[in-house]
């Protein structure tokens, strides 16, 4: 990076470098002259970091006046708020009020507790495993990475890495690494020790795989699988076809604790707002206002919260902004957090566990993007078959369900389904019936 415009060095022939939450400080180039500001700003110093990486001057030689020549910088996308502005120019438009949005001391009675994860662990029985691949587990290895790099700083000594010695590995290598990560990530004990004896037949389900299912762009090999990326791929597809083919018991999802923090509640909301909010009804919400998302308000989000206090199995409710509740999911063999929109704590029954209901709300607006879609996908399937499937097998937190809302028109109906539903321990649960 270092050496990027500079003549001679690796970096001579770059003229555009495109960075994610990397360039804002530290970084010494004086060959900038476009910054596109395309992410969130949540605070003035990063503005001041972001934008100081075009303040760097090309040329300290002064001219005839004893000054610097001018240089410029163009910069889009970077709030500027912390510019004095002359006040001929000053913006005329008012600052919108702010709310704040905090949890209420005398409202006790509606806090929500939930537990906060890392991740699942499956419990297998110690049966053997198979696995039954189709068309969804097949894949085709991309030959779109460079074989070739050659690294080097300002000062040391370069650093040459070819990928060429990745074509020498053979097909049961391979496997066996696949099979590392396996047992690693999937099949560990509860003390989070691997469950060695599993190996080989984890090996012999990773030839199986390389050999029915993966093909080959031309310039690809087996040994690319051993890159972190195609391997997390690899991984994932082999994972969803194992199953347990005897065993004294059934397949069992546990979580994983976060370590130095694994629980949360509405205790912690408390923070300002420009958005439209609704005031909520004391008896039902720990927090004062639900936040309304998007244009002028989100309009589903208040029938939601509306329906939620009016029925009355609900006995607390929170709008799932600024709680720290997430669930981690898998995509694209990348691992992300996904926010649902609410958490409904239900009546406690006689002689009953604690119930939790938690509940996506979809916009009216459906992308038509494959890959989207497909995420949005993998975020329900996860919430219910391994969210709360885990937790209820843990059983410290009571029973908790998923529920996605698709149409306000039925949206009382469709939560006094999924209430009944989830009173019944049924499959929004993410256990077997």
């Amino acid at each position: 990076m270092n050496t990027v415009g500079k003549a001679g060095k690796l970096g001579e022939g770059v003229r555009c470098v495109v960075s994610v939450s990397m360039l804002t400080e530290g970084w010494d180039a004086n060959t900038v002259t476009h910054i596109l500001g395309v992410r969130a700003f949540g605070s003035q110093l990063l503005c001041e970091q972001v934008v100081g990486r075009g303040l760097r001057r090309r040329s300290y030689t002064v001219n005839e006046d004893g000054m610097f020549e001018p240089e410029y910088a163009e910069v889009y996308g970077v709030p500027f708020s912390f510019i004095r502005i002359s006040p001929e120019n000053a913006d005329p438009r008012p600052r919108r009020p702010q709310t704040q949005v905090k949890a209420v001391e005398d409202r006790a009675d509606a806090r929500i507790v939930f537990p906060k994860l890392d991740g699942y662990r499956v419990e297998i029985p110690d049966g053997r495993l198979t696995a039954q691949f189709g068309k969804e587990h097949h894949f085709q290895v991309p030959f779109d990475i460079a074989s070739w790099t050659e690294s080097r700083g300002v000062v040391g000594e370069k650093e040459i890495h070819d990928l060429a010695e990745l074509a020498g590995k053979r097909p049961q290598e391979v496997a066996f690494q696949l099979a590392h990560a396996l047992l690693s990530r999937f099949l560990t004990d509860a003390g989070g020790e691997p469950r060695r004896w599993l190996f080989p037949d984890l090996v012999r389900i990773a030839r199986q795989w390389l050999d029915e299912c993966v093909t080959y762009e031309p310039g690809a090999c087996v040994g690319h699988l051993t890159l972190a990326e195609l391997r997390e791929i690899a991984v994932e597809r082999i994972w969803h076809a194992v199953s347990p083919e005897t065993g004294p018991g059934e397949e069992r999802i546990t979580p994983i604790f976060r370590r130095y923090d694994p629980q949360g509640s509405t205790d912690v909301i408390d923070f300002f707002t420009t958005k439209r909010t609704m005031e909520t009804d004391p008896k039902k919400c720990h927090v004062n206002c639900v936040v309304l998302d998007g244009f002028d308000g989100n309009t589903w989000e208040q029938i939601m919260a509306q329906t939620l206090e009016s029925l009355p199995q609900v006995a607390a409710y929170v709008k799932n902004d600024h709680l720290e509740f997430d669930i981690p999911y898998v995509h694209g063999a990348r691992t992300r957090r996904y926010l649902p929109d609410f958490l409904v704590r239900l009546a406690q029954r006689d002689d009953d566990v604690p119930r939790h209901l938690i509940v996506e709300v979809s916009g009216s607006f459906k992308t038509q993007n494959p890959t989207m879609r497909a995420m949005t996908s993998s975020k329900a399937d996860t919430a219910r078959n391994l969210w709360c499937a885990a937790v209820n097998n843990h059983g410290g937190y009571g029973r908790w369900g998923y529920i996605e809302i698709t149409d306000p028109v039925t949206t009382r109906e469709k939560l006094c389904e999924a209430i009944d539903l989830l009173y019944a321990d049924a499959p929004i649960t993410g256990l077997p019936t």
